[in-house]
């Protein structure tokens, strides 16, 4: 039994790494919003720093001209996943769905997926990486879950096929 609680107290100890944590200085000119405006759609999000730090990604999602999402997208040097087995991201949602989507490397046409819901309050969404499929498009793909070894990649996105505002306040994204 000891052996067993001194295991969990190590592994609860592990150290987690930051792919983001968000504050009143953050640089987040590498934070890219792309809506579906390149498919000819009408949706518009932004992303900015508020008075207390945290991301702010919001807009209003529209389905004219067959559009219905917004995302934001960052792009960072290639992070080993080794050793870590979820991501943890801290976040306010507007108690909407979105997704949360990574690349193992940045020119992959398609993405990793999970879905997540907010609850209007702030919360910690555990994601594990093997949970997370593929596709592209909106279609999930006949491939295997993710299982690579470095990411380089993160998007939220937001599409529920309806026209809708959206806001989402990000604290802190990390691996655990």
């Amino acid at each position: 039994m000891k052996y067993l609680i001194c295991m969990m107290t190590i592994f609860s100890s592990l150290p987690s790494q930051v792919i983001f944590d968000f504050n009143k200085h953050s640089a987040i000119q590498d934070w890219i919003i792309v809506d579906d405006v390149v498919m000819g759609g009408e949706s518009a999000g932004t992303f900015k720093l508020n008075a207390d730090g945290f991301g702010v990604f919001e807009g209003n999602i529209s389905l004219a001209n067959n559009g219905g999402f917004s995302s934001v997208r960052y792009q960072f040097e290639k992070t080993s996943v080794k050793g870590f087995t979820k991501i943890s991201i801290k976040l306010r949602g507007d108690g909407k769905n979105y997704q949360f989507r990574i690349k193992a490397n940045s020119g992959d046409y398609y993405s990793y997926i999970a879905p997540f819901s907010t609850s209007g309050e702030w919360q910690e969404i555990e994601i594990p990486l093997k949970d997370m499929y593929p596709s592209y498009r909106g279609r999930r793909l006949d491939q295997p879950n993710f299982s690579a070894e470095s990411i380089e990649e993160i998007t939220f996105l937001i599409g529920n096929k309806k026209n809708e505002q959206f806001k989402l306040l990000i604290d802190k994204i990390e691996l655990k």
